[in-house]
């Protein structure tokens, strides 16, 4: 991986929760992806189960914003720091995350692991 190729696929990535697109989200990971939403559950496993995860968060989400820092690439893998801040369409409350992932790509820059932890602030 490089940094040009980890930065494309973080822009798709936020262009695709900001257009509230999941479908172009889950193109953007393998068939056989894995995705750790958080640490402490079980990983999605394979692209229709990640499609259907994103479908259902961004249900609940409008006025989405998505940012990035990258913080390190090696040859397997990119690591970034994102926050993302959205509105839970039932409750209006807005919501601020801060997180950190770890990605590997492919040849095809489509994510095969996909790693993040995270945490949220509500406020009105």
């Amino acid at each position: 991986m490089d940094m040009e190729r980890f930065r494309s696929w973080l822009d798709s990535y936020g262009r695709a929760w900001e257009s509230q697109d999941p479908q172009s989200f889950a193109n953007l990971f393998t068939d056989y992806a894995s995705y750790h939403a958080n640490p402490f559950s079980e990983p999605l496993s394979g692209h229709s189960a990640i499609l259907d995860y994103w479908a259902n968060i961004i249900r609940s989400q409008e006025q989405i914003q998505f940012n990035y820092e990258i913080l390190a690439v090696t040859q397997d893998s990119g690591i970034a720091h994102w926050w993302a801040s959205f509105v839970h369409i039932s409750s209006k409350t807005k919501v601020s995350l801060d997180g950190v992932c770890i990605v590997s790509l492919n040849g095809e820059n489509r994510c095969k692991v996909f790693k993040q932890w995270w945490h949220w602030l509500e406020y009105s």
